[in-house]
């Protein structure tokens, strides 16, 4: 019995709409599978995992003084400020 060679080939998924392939040419916005997040505020599948969605936006309420960085909760940040 011959042993099938295993092809583990990269999948890709768009951050606009979700759909998974294994070619990144038919997407608008790809991201590796492997490497992909969901959105926690809106649920979109996302390449970045610093993604701020319009949701996400309007719960900043702190920025970090050190480094620019916004958050929903000043616990979130190392010298947050009032927005």
């Amino acid at each position: 019995m011959a042993k099938k060679k295993s092809s583990k080939r990269k999948k890709y998924v768009c951050s606009t709409c979700g759909v998974v392939t294994t070619s990144k040419g038919h997407l608008c916005t790809p991201a590796v599978l492997e490497k992909s997040y969901t959105c926690e505020y809106c649920g979109a599948v996302v390449g970045n995992p610093r993604h701020v969605c319009k949701p996400k936006i309007r719960k900043m309420s702190y920025f970090c003084d050190a480094c620019g960085r916004v958050a929903a909760k000043k616990t979130e940040l190392c010298k947050p400020q009032k927005i």
